[in-house]
């Protein structure tokens, strides 16, 4: 039987209607939200995503300011730059554009946003919240895949989840979401031994290895009616493509995020919501 395509679009859309009365309420009350984006240098895909984000905000009432500096940027400054919307009490959140070019410490910059302020969820502060189960500020993709198993009544607790991928960004702030909604969870990553075998005993496959070349997730690697949600983006041949080799898999899981039109949208809409909960309890 053919699984079920887990679209995340329709999931976005729910999550915007929420933003979008909340924002509504804040407004009536004196308070606007406000997203502050920095985006370092002239890279064309990292425009388009922080162009995506301001539009986004303001389809949903929340007001945007926009730092675009040059690529040759002193880190002093930029950090500097940081510092001021950071005692901008008009702006809640910041988001500072990855990646920051090369001479730049791009931990350093993390760590100079306000915790109060990381929609991102990235900084060493709200890190260690999450692992501590209270964070406020989570990571947009992760807790974007929570909602969408929530959205799609797939159980969590009891599961086996296997995380490929162990960035900061996605692996690592997903394991202890997981965790925290009694999966039992397992990580890998390219040193990872026999990788076929760990993921055919997996419940939920969550794959973000971004690396065609090396890894494909195909049907042979899953169990029967196994959850795929797959967070990589290659562009391959002008198409737009994840890990996992889509047509093939849902023949066999029994739901399978597509790319493009999966996982991308709920990142978006959970920045709009974490720029919410920032504003919300400045």
């Amino acid at each position: 039987m053919v699984g079920t395509r887990m679209g995340g679009l329709v999931v976005a859309e729910e999550v915007k209607k929420e933003v979008i009365l909340e924002v509504d309420a804040l407004r009536a009350r004196g308070t606007t939200p406000c997203l502050a984006t920095v985006l370092v240098g002239d890279d064309p895909a990292s425009a388009v995503y922080v162009r995506n984000k301001h539009k986004a905000c303001a389809q949903c009432g929340i007001q945007t300011k926009d730092y675009q500096i040059p690529t040759d940027t002193a880190q002093g400054q930029l950090e500097g730059i940081i510092e001021d919307i950071n005692n901008n009490d008009k702006i809640h959140g910041v988001l500072v554009q990855m990646p920051l070019p090369e001479h730049m410490d791009t931990n350093n910059i993390i760590s100079k946003i306000s915790p109060k302020k990381d929609v991102d969820g990235l900084t060493p502060y709200n890190a260690g919240l999450l692992v501590a189960g209270r964070a406020r500020l989570v990571a947009c993709t992760p807790i974007g895949i929570i909602r969408m198993l929530n959205y799609y009544n797939i159980d969590i607790e009891g599961r086996h989840a296997v995380i490929i991928n162990r960035s900061v960004l996605v692996g690592k702030p997903l394991y202890h979401l997981l965790l925290q909604n009694n999966a039992t969870v397992t990580t890998c990553h390219s040193r990872t031994k026999d990788i076929k075998k760990i993921c055919s005993m997996a419940d939920i496959i969550i794959t973000g290895a971004g690396n065609p070349d090396r890894f494909v997730l195909t049907r042979d690697m899953i169990k029967d009616d196994a959850v795929v949600i797959d967070v990589a983006i290659n562009r391959i041949n002008g198409k737009l493509t994840g890990d996992a080799d889509y047509d093939d898999i849902i023949q066999k899981a029994s739901f399978v995020t597509p790319v493009p039109g999966g996982v991308g949208p709920m990142t978006v809409a959970m920045l709009l919501r974490n720029t919410l909960m920032a504003a919300k309890y400045a």
